[in-house]
């Protein structure tokens, strides 16, 4: 077991948790829970052994192999199971001394050692583990194809799921993961979760996603006032916990009624308008756990609401009988889709289905191919997607930022604004260059409210946001009463928000009737029509012996090779220019790290470097729309048998 005993944890001159004691047990799932900046990811650096404690001890067996989500992913020329299989460290050294023995000369006089090595293979299971290893690549989102691609081809985002696949190959005592969530979609997160139940170790997650956690661990380790604690059960039990404790002090427990009275109000008016269907029944639910989740937040640093909107037009956007794609080749097809003010959709469907082709189709950065797109007059859209964080200038404060898109407004409405995301005292008037991703995800998030939109749309909103920015901005959107059409990961999120759900597979975008639990079910079934679909074209395939069938194949594929070609030359073209501008910028940012290019003889040089900077993350974000553009396209293709 994992023992902390009176442990103090400091950077710097910084005590981050002083006085810890508890025991973590063998199969004990931990969420690793604070505020930003409390010392999450400095504890996880302890227990690796990269970070020693001040006072304290810290009580790991020797023995105990401890596995982790790697922050970079060099561009290898390995196959990507290749690379996953390479997380089980013991199974690729077994490998490599069994191929030493048996192609050595002497080999004949190694038996008995040859033996013993596959007794130890067969052991560690590792004649199925590139099995293993597919299922793992299979689950988060890779395809058949994708197992023998290099590393090199992978974008960022799919870099990071190797990295988590890798990490969960190795069978290790200790798992720490640090937001494995952020780079994967619904269906990716809901199979992750199995895996993590069914895993037999001792796991210590960091997340924002209260679903999953909720799901996943059985205690909270969490940090506050420099206090390392650990709660028995689940996250909701810790914030029922919280919330009788802060209860408690009479300024918090008055705001906390405010906010309950609020939520109750905004429940009442929706229960009188929701239909029967499961799916608003669902809604309801959420919405009443959100009175607990309420007092666990009510000392939050943030608090915001959406500014009226001046006005909206009934309906706010059609879509008539549009077909949505790239290059002519559309990706979804025969869209009928009406948004009326206080319509709330949250979009459903498996990677690469088209949703953000949907998202992108609504706010008009995509053109139909066929059918009408109608805006309603005075139509505003407030559009969110990660992209988006880029055009956050990095030279600017976010002080800067409201000035520049609202200067009549006084500064200081301004700050208090700004205030209720968090940015107070000098981080108002700071550059936004060293801020975190989730820093640029509420400045972006706040200059987007201030536009008072009439229809949101929301791609995966919070990534990066922790816990108390996902709570803030769940209660802000009870209030709005424009559009919205949110896409999200977050369980929680989609729950309180949406009315209804719309399912996009098959090229076709269509009403689920259904909760999240249907959806889920659904998801199950997809994966057992494609094995089954799969066993079946392999027998259809061994009994097929018709010449004229194999001719006609050979021409849907010399078709589809021909179609194929030119995208793949491009693509290629498109991640050989990424891997330099990434390598650029990893060279500009470690000049950034330097304490000496902030003085004041290297401002000139400080401004280029910005510049640079800016301009090279344009150029990659560019290059990644251009290249998931590529691959819808290529998965619309059929594959080449």
């Amino acid at each position: 077991m994992i023992q902390f005993k009176n442990l103090t944890l400091a950077r710097g001159a910084k005590i981050l948790v002083q006085g810890a004691s508890f025991q973590l047990h063998p199969g004990h799932k931990v969420g690793l829970t604070g505020a930003n900046g409390a010392g999450k990811s400095s504890i996880f650096a302890m227990l690796r052994g990269e970070l020693h404690a001040e006072s304290g001890d810290l009580d790991i067996p020797p023995h105990w192999v401890i596995a982790h989500v790697a922050q970079e992913t060099p561009a290898l020329n390995d196959a990507a199971v290749e690379f996953v299989l390479d997380g089980d460290v013991e199974l690729r050294s077994i490998e490599q001394a069994l191929a030493a023995l048996e192609n050595a000369p002497e080999a004949a006089g190694s038996g008995e050692r040859i033996a013993e090595l596959h007794m130890r293979l067969s052991e560690v299971e590792g004649y199925s583990a590139k099995a293993r290893a597919a299922e793992l690549l299979s689950g988060l989102g890779f395809t058949s194809a994708d197992l023998t691609r290099p590393v090199s081809d992978f974008s960022g985002g799919w870099r990071v799921r190797l990295n988590l696949a890798r990490a969960l190959m190795c069978r290790s005592d200790l798992l720490l993961l640090d937001e494995p969530t952020n780079h994967l979609d619904l269906d990716a997160v809901i199979w992750l979760e199995s895996w993590l139940k069914e895993y037999r170790g001792t796991l210590m997650l960091i997340s924002h996603d209260r679903d999953f956690l909720d799901v996943v661990i059985n205690h909270i380790a969490h940090i506050e006032q420099q206090k390392l604690t650990l709660y028995r059960g689940g996250y909701s039990d810790f914030e029922r916990q919280r919330a009788e404790k802060l209860a408690q002090q009479q300024s918090l427990y008055e705001r906390q009624q405010r906010d309950v009275a609020h939520l109750n109000k905004y429940i009442d008016r929706f229960r009188a308008q929701a239909t029967k269907a499961r799916q608003a029944q669902s809604r309801i639910k959420a919405l009443e756990r959100m009175e607990l989740i309420s007092a666990a937040h009510v000392d939050s640093p943030f608090g915001f609401s959406f500014r009226a909107s001046i006005s909206a037009p009934d309906p706010l956007l059609v879509l008539d009988d549009v077909d949505a794609g790239y290059n002519q080749l559309a990706v979804l097809k025969h869209i009928a889709l009406t948004m009326r003010p206080g319509e709330r959709l949250g979009l459903l469907g498996r990677n690469g289905a088209g949703k953000s082709t949907l998202v992108k189709l609504l706010a008009a950065e995509l053109q139909p191919l066929n059918g009408k797109r109608v805006e309603g007059k005075d139509l505003n859209i407030g559009y969110f997607a990660q992209h988006q964080l880029e055009q956050l200038r990095l030279d600017e404060s976010p002080l800067q930022h409201m000035l520049r898109l609202d200067p009549q407004t006084r500064e200081q409405e301004h700050r208090n604004y700004l205030g209720g995301f968090d940015f107070r005292g000098d981080m108002v008037t700071s550059p936004c260059a060293p801020f975190s991703g989730g820093e640029k995800s509420r400045l972006a998030l706040a200059l987007l409210i201030w536009t008072r939109p009439n229809l949101l749309l929301l791609d995966e909103p919070t990534n990066h946001l922790d816990l108390e920015m996902r709570h803030a901005l769940t209660l802000a959107l009870q209030e709005y009463e424009g559009g919205v059409v949110l896409v999200s990961h977050d369980r929680a999120l989609l729950r309180a928000s949406c009315d209804k759900f719309v399912l996009v597979a098959d090229g076709k975008v269509e009403a689920f009737d259904g909760d999240l639990e249907d959806y889920r079910d659904w998801l199950t079934q997809q994966r057992l029509k494609e094995k089954n679909v799969d066993l079946v074209a392999e027998v259809e395939s061994d009994k097929s012996s018709n010449k004229q069938d194999r001719a006609q194949n050979k021409a849907d594929r010399q078709a589809r090779q021909a179609e194929r070609r030119p995208l793949l030359k491009e693509s290629e073209q498109i991640e050989a220019s990424m891997a330099k501008w990434q390598a650029e910028k990893t060279e500009l940012d470690s000049r950034m790290a330097k304490p000496e290019i902030y003085s004041a003889e290297n401002k000139n040089a400080l401004q280029d470097i910005l510049k640079r900077q800016a301009e090279l993350t344009k150029q990659i974000d560019q290059a990644e729309e251009r290249w998931l553009e590529i691959h819808e396209i290529l998965e619309a293709i059929p594959a080449i048998a």
